[in-house]
């Protein structure tokens, strides 16, 4: 308690512990319900790798780093051997799910856009966007209690833990790609990068400059899967040197490259949320399907933002 009964740490940060901890709560309970699951072949890696996840999840400010590694370590076994997966899951009639569409109708977007009005209307305070995600979620599973009797709160957490099942050990991969990004950054690979790009880029040449950092962002959020982890080490390895220092706008710069990485997103398995996620969700044959329709926009989005950078800057 005294975490949060302390004066020296924000509001922001209390409540932030707080989703965390429910989020800890919510991954136990999937754990728990799994090791009862007797559909489920897997169970006991599935609930090893939920159970550890939501400790670390919701309680490890408070357990010993080496104890924290220790808890991950052990969780990524069951995921790297593939015994984590979902055991049966309850189908709702058709017929049931098309009367309740008819009677709550377009109220059923109501819950969903809360989760990003909440969000939006906390970023201009003190608390954060990530607080206003957490209430926002709060306040959705109050409107869907609202709307249908039978959402009730053991209906809410079981329909969470069939999701986070569906999703499996790839609901960690943009933590994981974040935290990559910043360790890329500290350990100087931005200054690797720039040292090997020297040799190719002319000295001031801006539009080759520019060409090569989209490139580059486009590549390493490839590899990353998130263009916020890529655009901080391509700023500091080619942006910065090849291309600010010669007067380029940096605000386009910085805002249209973001965007070229985006156009890496579309082409990466990394970004599993975005590309992986629905094959998933949607039980896609082909587990490509997604990124395959996606490359000829890409490369048109690529190319219109490179001129764009080149005009603008």
């Amino acid at each position: 308690m005294e975490f949060f009964t302390s004066a020296d740490i924000s509001l922001s940060k209390k409540l932030l512990e707080i989703v965390y901890i429910l989020m800890g709560l919510i991954s136990i309970y999937t754990g728990v319900k799994n090791l009862l699951d007797k559909t489920n072949k897997n169970r006991i890696g599935t609930s090893i790798f939920w159970i550890l996840l939501g400790i670390v999840l919701g309680f490890g400010r408070w357990i010993p780093s080496v104890i924290n590694g220790a808890l991950i370590i052990i969780m990524t076994i069951p995921a790297i051997f593939k015994r984590v997966s979902v055991g049966e899951i309850k189908k709702i009639p058709e017929e049931k799910i098309k009367a309740l569409g008819d009677s709550i109708g377009l109220k059923l977007f109501i819950p969903a856009l809360s989760m990003g009005i909440f969000a939006i209307i906390f970023a201009f305070t003190d608390l954060g966007a990530l607080v206003g995600i957490g209430v926002g979620v709060i306040v959705a599973i109050i409107f869907l209690m609202l709307f249908c009797k039978d959402n009730t709160p053991k209906i809410i957490l079981d329909n969470a833990s069939e999701s986070l099942g569906l999703i499996g050990p790839l609901s960690l991969m943009p933590i994981l790609l974040a935290s990559l990004g910043a360790i890329f950054t500290k350990a100087g690979v931005g200054d690797v990068i720039s040292g090997l790009v020297g040799n190719v880029i002319p000295q001031g040449n801006v539009t080759i400059g520019i060409i090569v950092f989209a490139l580059g962002m486009v590549i390493f959020t490839m590899i990353m899967g998130n263009a916020f982890a890529a655009i901080t080490v391509m700023i500091v390895g080619i942006a910065g040197p090849f291309v600010l220092q010669y007067g380029a706008n940096p605000v386009i710069v910085g805002m249209i490259g973001l965007t070229a990485g985006y156009c890496g997103t579309l082409l990466t398995p990394m970004a599993a949320n975005f590309n992986i996620l629905p094959v998933a969700m949607l039980d896609m044959k082909d587990r490509f399907g997604v990124i395959k329709n996606q490359i000829l926009p890409a490369f048109i989005l690529l190319i219109v933002q490179i001129i764009y950078m080149i005009v603008a800057s």
